[in-house]
């Protein structure tokens, strides 16, 4: 170690010397070249200029890092030739950290650093030095600009990107597999030496992965039969990096790889248990779940999704399986009803496999599906009786008589017991009991006559209950459809009026008809139409037959008169196709009317007329009657209206409750504040000393006040003596509610505190009260005062 040092300084001494040498010689050329400058312009301007040779002398441009030395670190020296060593020159540094960082003796030019100092902080320093005279303070030499670099040590060690990483690789992975790329840097100079030369190696997670010495990528070290996420699924991994190339005495650092091994689908699905045994009690509802069953996949998510089928077995038309997507259950249930007397077992293989596809390269030779058997037992139950179909339907003709049997229904106990069945009818679906059962053989009959006309089917619920047990019961819907009979004739399909003009052709078609029935033919309706064999009509008009059940009626005259008959009555005998016949007569009007000569209708008698207007005698009357309702009622709204119902201050005299009394006596003004003296309406003992108005002069003279006798306060005892009295009843009353209630009585008392207004029972008289100052008040009480003034002299004489 010392022989290197010892080479390395004396190459750094060697290199020193050359670039002092070179220094020199440049520095000599320049100067050479100045000469002949100054010659040149001193032949040109007639004046020689004095140069000053100078020159420099570097013995250091490398400073070692982090130096831990207690003294300054000495760089170099710098030195001018114009500097004799008398003392008279002065050395002065610049630019980066001069001063602080270096300095210079300004005596010798010997450069020191006075820092601790880091390449990673700061690779160089750009300095400038120039030589001044102490004495004058003048430049002897310009300024020169040199660098001093930091020379590197190996004090940095290497960091990862990340502390901590986190990847995946799947399971069964062949050896080599690529599993993730760490990196790691280092600060220090990559440019000298190895300080910056890393290597990467494993220090945790051996047999199972492997890290490339030069790139930091981690691979599997193990084959895929040894990496098995079943077995283990999370591995630690921790990887070292180490600078000087992985040297001794190099500084390293460290991360941790957490590795997890992504699920392949490897495993099939395979059952807990090889049978399975399920009880179901016969009563139960087809779809309604059977039991659970479930296999076990060591994959997950998708590749442990598995589903399930029946493929064999006894049940195989009977059961089915369905899958739960959530749970991975498969869920057995049935689709027809359970018969515990016909079959009391079944016997079904369900299958299991996975729905993704599975990677068999593992598997070796066992199979991909799973099998089990699951036996259901089905158990015996109560039933109520069955009947043989689910729904009947019967026909009967609806001129039936009463007590024809329509049909018949049956019923037996599904259970072995056989217990004998007794059936009736749900009345809320025979309300109007047309028919009824025979309760022992289950015989429907009528009960009642039919009309198909009025309903072609009656919906009916038959029930069977069991005689021994009343509960057990079901029931049967019964449809049952009335054929037709022809017992209805055919009418007008509407009522039909028309008219003939007077003069009009022989043969002219004055009305179509046509024609309805109530009945039902099989073979659809057939009618015809002729008119009634006698009648003094027959020479006027005719009916002809279309045979499209239909017929037009003709004329068989050429010119009627409307003075002379004004209205015909025109019977049309309709008669059906169907057996037994049937037939009505139905009554055309025909009308006879002035037409113009296009045969249009201008003038009829005032019945036709009135028809023709679309509104009768009776409408019309109905709708005056309507309006003059309507004004009425209007009319009779508009008094009420107009009418002030004025309430009584005081309903009753027995009333002595507070009431409000309007005088609309209008006042003096805003400022008419004072103008009354309310005090008598107050309390006299507690009534407030008289108060100068303000909308008045005031007078020297105040007014007399009012001579009021005191009034001795009074003992209510006679009021507390009638409401105790009222109390005691009500307590003892037989009739009273039990709860508290409220009761007003009426009654007054015996006297008031306010005394009474009448003069009677005054305690003072009129006489001894002065009204002269009433006519102070203003002139609408001067009036007042003069009338009380003049009664007192009128007394007083």
């Amino acid at each position: 170690m010392t022989c290197m040092l010892v080479l390395l300084w004396a190459s750094l001494s060697l290199y020193v010397d050359t670039m002092s040498i070179t220094r020199r010689i440049v520095v000599e050329m320049g100067e050479m070249e100045g000469e002949k400058e100054e010659d040149r312009d001193g032949g040109k301007g007639g004046k020689l200029l004095k140069r000053f040779k100078r020159g420099w002398m570097w013995n250091q441009f490398f400073l070692q890092e982090e130096y831990t030395g207690s003294d300054k670190q000495y760089i170099g020296k710098l030195q001018s030739d114009m500097d004799r060593g008398d003392g008279t020159l002065k050395y002065i540094l610049s630019g980066d950290g001069a001063g602080d960082i270096f300095t210079i003796d300004e005596n010798n030019g010997d450069l020191h650093a006075n820092k601790r100092l880091d390449r990673e902080d700061k690779a160089f320093y750009t300095l400038r030095a120039t030589v001044v005279n102490k004495n004058t303070g003048m430049k002897l030499e310009p300024e020169t600009e040199f660098i001093v670099k930091l020379h590197d040590i190996n004090d940095n060690e290497p960091i990862f990107t990340k502390e901590l990483y986190t990847v995946s690789v799947p399971e069964r992975s062949n050896m080599g597999t690529s599993v993730t790329q760490v990196t790691a840097t280092d600060a220090d100079d990559s440019m000298y030496g190895n300080s910056a030369k890393l290597r990467y190696s494993i220090s945790q997670g051996h047999p199972y992965f492997s890290v490339e010495p030069d790139t930091g990528i981690i691979r599997t070290a193990l084959g895929p039969g040894e990496m098995d996420r079943e077995k283990r699924e999370h591995y630690q991994v921790v990887i070292e990096a180490k600078d000087m190339a992985g040297q001794r005495g190099g500084l390293t650092g460290t991360t941790t790889v957490n590795i997890t091994l992504t699920d392949v689908n490897d495993n099939p699905p395979r059952f807990s248990q090889s049978i399975y045994h399920f009880s179901v009690p016969e009563s139960m509802k087809a779809g309604t779940p059977v039991g659970r069953i479930k296999a076990v996949d060591k994959d997950l998510g998708k590749n442990a999704e598995m589903f399930y089928n029946v493929v064999g077995g006894d049940g195989l038309d009977m059961f089915d399986v369905i899958t739960d997507k959530d749970s991975q259950e498969g869920i057995i249930t049935f689709g027809k009803p359970l018969d515990y007397e016909k079959t009391r077992s079944y016997t079904l293989e369900i299958q299991v496999q996975n729905t993704q596809t599975l990677d068999t390269r593992f598997l070796g030779y066992l199979p991909t599906k799973d099998m089990a058997t699951v036996r259901i037992g089905i158990e015996d139950v109560d039933e109520p009786p069955l009947f043989e179909r689910a729904s009947y339907v019967m026909e009967v003709k609806e001129d039936a008589a009463m007590g024809t049997a329509v049909g018949s229904v049956r019923a037996m106990d599904p259970d072995g017991y056989n217990s004998p069945v007794r059936y009736s009818i749900d009345r809320r679906t025979d309300l109007d009991r047309l028919f009824n059962v025979h309760s022992g053989n289950g015989s429907i009959f009528i009960t009642r006559p039919l009309d198909r006309e009025e309903a072609a089917w009656h919906n009916i619920s038959v029930i069977a209950t069991e005689f021994n047990k009343p509960l057990q019961t079901s029931r049967v819907p019964v449809y049952i459809r009335l054929l037709d009979v022809n017992d209805n004739a055919p009418t007008f399909a509407s009522f039909y009026e028309t008219f003939v003009c007077e003069k009009t052709k022989a043969g002219q078609k004055i009305q179509m008809v046509s024609a309805v029935d109530a009945d039902d033919p099989a073979g659809g309706h057939k009618f015809f139409f002729s008119l009634a064999t006698e009648g003094a009509y027959r020479g006027n008009f005719t009916v002809r037959d279309n045979g499209d059940n239909t017929a037009g009626v003709l004329t068989r005259r050429s010119s009627y008169s409307r003075l002379h008959k004004s209205v015909y009555l025109v019977p049309v005998v309709i008669t059906d196709g169907d057996f037994p016949m049937q037939s009505s007569t139905g009554t055309l009007t025909v009308r006879v009317c002035t037409c113009d000569r296009e045969g249009n209708m201008e003038l009829c008698n005032a019945e036709a007329q009135t028809s023709s207007a679309g509104l009768s005698t009776g409408a019309l009357v109905a709708i005056l009657l309507c309006v003059i309702i309507l004004l009425m009622i209007v009319v009779l709204f508009a008094a009420l209206k107009k009418q002030k119902k004025k309430e009584p201050l005081i309903i009753s005299k027995e009333d002595v409750r507070d009431n409000v009394v309007s005088y609309n006596d209008e006042g003096g003004g805003e400022e008419d504040t004072q103008a009354f003296d309310i005090g008598a309406l107050r309390n006299p003992e507690a009534i407030e000393e008289s108060k100068q108005r303000r909308d008045i002069i005031p007078s020297d003279t105040l007014y007399p006040p009012l001579r009021r006798t005191a009034i001795p306060s009074r003992d209510n005892a006679d009021v507390r003596d009638f409401i105790n009295q009222r109390v005691q009843d009500n307590d003892n009353n037989p009739t009273a509610p039990p709860y508290d209630s409220l009761a007003t009585y009426a009654y007054e008392g015996t006297g008031s505190v306010a005394e009474s207004l009448s003069s009677l029972g005054s305690a003072s008289s009129e006489g001894d009260q002065d009204y002269n100052y009433l006519s102070d008040w203003g002139p609408r009480f001067r009036k007042l005062a003069d009338m009380y003034g003049a009664e007192d002299s009128d007394c007083d004489s």
